[in-house]
This record gives C-alpha cells, sequence and structure tokens, in this order.
C-alpha cells in the first residue's frame, strides 16, 4: 500500500498503482495525480459525490462511489431539523439560553407532504424515515418511473408541498435548480432543507425569502464552503446551519473503508465492482 497526498516527492513505486483510493474531498490536482498513476485502474471514493472528479478520470480507469455509505447518517439529520423546525427548538432553545418559559404552538409530521428531490440512496433512505412519523414522502428524480415524478413536474408539485428536501447530485441540470421561481412555488411557511450541495440553491433568492418570514430553512450544504463569519446567512432569520456535517459521525470511516475493503476483494478477484459511477471503458 502507498499514501501520498499528491505533494512532495512521489512515493516509490507510485506508477505501479492500480487501484486508488483518494481521500475525502479531494480534488485538488487531480491531472497531475491520474497521470502519476498511469497503470490505473480503478478510483474508488469514499463519499457519494462524483461532481469534482468525474470529468479528469482518464479513459480506462472506472470511478465507483461510497454509494449507500453514508445515506444512514445524511437522512438522520434531515429528520432531524424538520423536527426540530415543526417544533420550534430554536425557539426553546433560546429561551432556555434566556432563563424565560415561553411555551408556543408548534407543528408536527403526522400527514406533512414532503417533497424530495433526488431519488437514490440518500432520497429512499430519507423517504423511508419519514413514513414512519406518518409524513407523505412524494419523490423526484430527472426521469419519472414507478412511484417517482420528473423534475418537470416541480411546479405543481411544489405548491402543495410542506418541506422540500435536496437529496439531487450536482450537475450542469441541477446547478441553480432551487432559483427566485422554484422558492416563490412553495407555500408560505413550508420548509426548505439542503443536504446536497450548495450551489443548487440560490442564496440570494433565499436569503430574501427567509428574511420576509414566507419561508424557512435548514442547510447542511451551501455556497460558498466553508460560510465566512460576515456571510448574511449566519444572522438569517428561520434557519438552521449545520457545517456540511451530515455524514461527518464516528462510523463514517469505518463504513467507508469497509466499503474499500470488499472493492478490493471484488478487485482482486476479478468480479463486478458496484456503485460504478464511470466505468472503464
Amino acid at each position: 500500500m502507498i499514501v501520498w497526498d499528491g505533494e512532495g516527492d512521489k512515493p516509490e513505486r507510485l506508477e505501479e498503482t492500480v487501484f486508488w483510493v483518494p481521500q475525502v474531498e479531494d480534488s485538488t490536482n487531480l491531472d497531475y495525480k491520474f497521470a502519476a498513476m498511469p497503470k490505473l485502474e480503478v478510483t474508488q471514493l469514499t463519499s457519494a459525490g462524483v461532481e469534482d472528479i468525474i470529468d479528469h478520470v482518464p479513459h480506462g480507469v472506472s470511478l465507483c462511489t461510497a454509494r449507500g455509505v453514508h445515506g444512514s447518517a445524511v437522512a438522520e439529520l434531515v429528520l432531524t431539523v424538520v423536527l426540530a423546525t415543526l417544533r420550534q427548538l430554536p425557539h426553546f432553545i433560546e429561551e432556555q439560553r434566556q432563563g424565560r418559559w415561553d411555551p408556543i404552538e408548534a407543528d408536527d409530521l403526522r400527514d406533512k407532504r414532503v417533497l424530495i428531490i433526488g431519488a437514490g440512496d440518500l432520497g429512499e433512505q430519507t423517504a423511508r424515515r419519514l413514513r414512519s412519523f406518518d409524513a407523505v414522502p412524494v419523490l423526484v428524480a430527472h426521469t419519472a418511473r414507478d412511484g417517482i415524478h420528473a423534475t418537470s413536474e416541480l411546479p405543481s408539485l411544489l405548491p402543495e408541498a410542506d418541506v422540500v428536501v435536496l437529496t439531487v447530485p450536482l450537475t450542469p441540470d441541477t446547478t441553480g435548480l432551487v432559483d427566485a421561481e422554484f422558492l416563490s412555488r412553495m407555500p408560505d411557511g413550508a420548509l426548505l432543507v439542503n443536504v446536497a450541495r450548495g450551489k443548487i440553491v440560490d442564496t440570494s433568492a433565499l436569503l430574501a425569502e427567509l428574511t420576509s418570514g414566507r419561508l424557512r430553512a435548514a442547510l447542511d450544504v451551501m455556497e460558498p464552503e466553508p460560510l465566512p463569519a460576515d456571510h448574511p446567512l449566519w444572522t438569517a432569520p428561520n434557519l438552521i446551519i449545520t457545517p456540511h456535517a451530515a455524514g461527518f459521525i464516528a462510523q463514517s470511516g469505518p463504513r467507508a473503508f469497509a466499503l474499500v475493503n470488499e472493492q478490493v476483494r471484488r478487485y482482486v478477484a476479478g468480479e463486478d465492482l458496484i456503485n460504478v459511477a464511470k466505468g472503464a471503458d
């Protein structure tokens, strides 16, 4: 095994590498790194997102994701921030800090219509957890299929949504998907949850809706990241921010490398790899 961060002197036998596991969120000097490994056959990510690396992967190299590894943790955070918002936890935490007893009316998830944009592993895991709270998840993907709506139907789906959850990959089609027009179709008081990528949401348009008090939001990802200390999102009302921490749990490393071990076993045994985002052909 060779460990290399892409900086400094290249380790011995680096050019013989056939299976590479990049560091999490490693998106620097990718062309240089790939060129240093001319015999590479497989790149195995420990994250699900591929937008920073897929265009750099050379012909003949398979790119595999960690689909399924982080889905449960991220889905739990979605449920956490949805419940926290509906049950008014930010208000009660602030009142506790101030030493005030101020009960206010809250809400619950029962019968709430939750629009989940992104019907992959994360979307499905989120939907399954929401059903256990008697919510009504509605899944949306780029193309319609059995039980799943197409993104072209969003104009008619958004006005009926109590909560909108973004779990979709970042692609040219989804960049800026949540713009002023998208947000304007959401009903008053609706909640937007983004655990996908920050560039999917027009931050200025969202800030306008939050400041007016018309919408609420919970963001685990945003643009830019890290969020500067003077950014207006920090002080925006009706907003919960977590610092891209949805998958940052104690078990994430062991689960990711259990997948890596399985993929290496498959590679050595000549078996088909799983979670292939880009094939060698």
